[in-house]
């Protein structure tokens, strides 16, 4: 949250690890994922953080009392699949909700907090996906919140949320219209990549080769043509968009 200057706008919020030295509890749901941007604004910024991967066994804190806030990334996962750490993630988000912490759910994790708070998730009705760069629009409520968002995001899904009673869409988009969203003070959730760094574009097009043949997606060559087109608006909004969610005001 941001308070008013005295000339009445908002005050620019600032990240730092000297604001609040907790780590930052990061969820991720493979071995060899990795927080990517998200994790390299939170370093420069001089924010610890700490990850879990409830798929390797390891717990998530009963309390957040000794972190700062969480973020719960995305994944190959669906929301919807019966997994015992994924059910119990979803569970897990009464912890932040109920302390009103800071949360971040990016993709995957976006799509949970929606199930958590009774919203649905599910494909397309045309069966379409979104897996590289489509055009992003913020709404009012959006805009009020951060004045700058990027027009084209980078995207890797086929299912998409519902917006759930009481959460206000911050994004939406032509083809899943669901792109943003805030719940109460402190929860946000964004069905789009802006951690997405180079490497990690070239280890998800290749390993996920078969995901740019699906219905709706974008040739490979694409999504390396947007990126160098794209990926400025975009990295500016991500270091905005975290000491928004995780920082104070200046």
């Amino acid at each position: 949250m941001t308070v008013p200057r005295p000339d009445g706008e908002p005050a620019r919020p600032r990240l730092s690890g000297r604001d609040d030295p907790r780590p930052v509890l990061v969820v991720l749901h493979q071995e060899t994922s990795t927080p990517g941007r998200v994790g390299q604004v939170l370093e420069a910024a001089g924010v610890r953080i700490d990850v879990r991967r409830p798929v390797l066994g390891e717990r998530l804190p009963a309390t957040l009392d000794e972190h700062r806030g969480a973020i719960l990334f995305g994944g190959p996962p669906s929301a919807n699949d019966p997994d015992p750490h994924l059910r119990h993630e979803i569970d897990w988000l009464d912890v932040p909700l109920r302390e009103n912490r800071p949360f971040l759910g990016i993709c995957l994790g976006a799509q949970m907090l929606s199930k958590h708070l009774g919203g649905t998730v599910g494909p397309h009705p045309q069966g379409l996906v979104e897996v590289g760069y489509y055009p992003l629009e913020a709404t009012a409520e959006g805009r009020a919140l951060l004045g700058d968002w990027p027009p084209m995001v980078y995207q890797w899904h086929r299912e998409g949320f519902t917006l759930p009673a009481g959460a206000t869409l911050l994004a939406t988009g032509d083809r899943f219209p669901n792109q943003a969203m805030r719940y109460g003070d402190n929860a946000y959730g964004v069905q789009f990549h802006a951690e997405l760094t180079l490497a990690m574009m070239h280890r998800w097009t290749t390993r996920g080769h078969a995901r740019l043949s699906l219905p709706g997606a974008q040739a490979r060559r694409e999504h390396f043509t947007g990126r160098a087109i794209h990926d400025a608006p975009v990295k500016r909004w991500l270091g905005d968009f975290l000491a928004l969610v995780f920082g104070r005001p200046a």
